[in-house]
């Protein structure tokens, strides 16, 4: 451990997820191929739909955005973590760890809107068919989308912005696998009080409003669904919802247990492993979860296979 008592730190240490020296290179292997896997399910799901021109409709753009989304979360995370799990060097530069910190926390937000956005879609799709062509159109898709991307990535900024009043002078190493900004706080010589309550309030508002308005779109689905006459029919709508509930279910799980839970009563290691499920598991499930029982998804891979 290499400690600093009076100078500032201007870069740090990131342990990772063990200090084992015989489960560096089989975790290596392991990480790397999920984040290969990660990345070519997502940005093959964004290469179908802008392929095919049947995917071009405001649940596939949405999609596409969320798979952008994971794809950015992951390459926060990931690669650093591969370099570390080789390297004898685990030093990060304060501004390369804010960075992260960044296209993390950005990513993660929008993520949050974008599974509000895809409730609201199909809120409207199995509430208000006729009108679905009306109040989802591309535009306003766009218009959405813009939205989410726009909150997404200027909330963390206030954050980074009150990291600079932070001063780093007790240890230069943070016990994790990036620059998580709750471990920030805790090698903090400054008093991060304030910046710990505007984490607590804003992800309380974040995830509560988001939360919310996915809650209350499905309600008013499940009701609509419960009204149809035909089984056929509401299989077929339970269907087009599941994969989406089960991906909120997933990421909002993680996130209520991270950052909304009260005190830290939980251990360094699960704190990891909740980490670890939404950084890393959660972007490599999101396009398998969507497409596997996609008809139409599967498809598009058909056709641009036999081409």
């Amino acid at each position: 451990m290499m400690e600093v008592n009076k100078t500032q730190v201007t870069a740090f240490v990131l342990t990772g997820l063990t200090d084992l020296p015989e489960l560096q290179v089989p975790l290596f292997l392991v990480f790397l191929v999920i984040y290969l896997t990660t990345m070519a399910g997502n940005l093959g799901l964004i290469f179908l739909i802008w392929k095919d021109p049947h995917l071009h409709t405001p649940m596939y753009l949405l999609l596409g955005s969320l798979a952008f989304a994971d794809a950015c979360s992951s390459s926060s995370v990931t690669p650093k973590m591969l370099i570390n799990f080789l390297s004898k060097n685990h030093m990060i530069s304060l501004v390369e760890c804010i960075t992260q910190f960044y296209i993390f926390a950005s990513s993660a937000n929008t993520e949050c809107f974008l599974l509000a956005v895809m409730a609201y879609d199909r809120y409207v799709a199995l509430c208000n068919p006729l009108l679905y062509p009306v109040v989802m159109s591309n535009i306003y898709c766009f218009q959405l989308l813009g939205v989410s991307y726009i909150i997404g990535f200027l909330h963390p900024m206030m954050h980074v912005g009150l990291l600079f009043r932070l001063t780093f002078c007790k240890s230069n190493v943070i016990h994790y696998f990036y620059c998580e900004i709750l471990q920030l706080f805790k090698i903090s010589c400054t008093d991060p009080g304030v910046n710990m309550l505007l984490i607590f309030i804003f992800s309380v508002l974040v995830q509560f409003f988001t939360f919310m308005t996915i809650i209350v779109s499905y309600a008013h689905v499940f009701f609509v669904i419960l009204k149809m006459k035909f089984e056929k029919g509401r299989s077929k709508a339970f269907s087009t919802c599941s994969a989406h509930l089960l991906s909120v279910s997933l990421f909002y799980g993680t996130l209520f247990l991270m950052y909304v839970r009260p005190g830290s009563d939980l251990i360094e290691n699960q704190d990891k492993m909740y980490s670890v499920f939404y950084t890393i598991i959660i972007p490599l499930l999101n396009p398998f979860i969507y497409s596997l029982r996609n008809k139409e998804v599967i498809g598009a891979l058909r056709k641009t296979i036999n081409k």
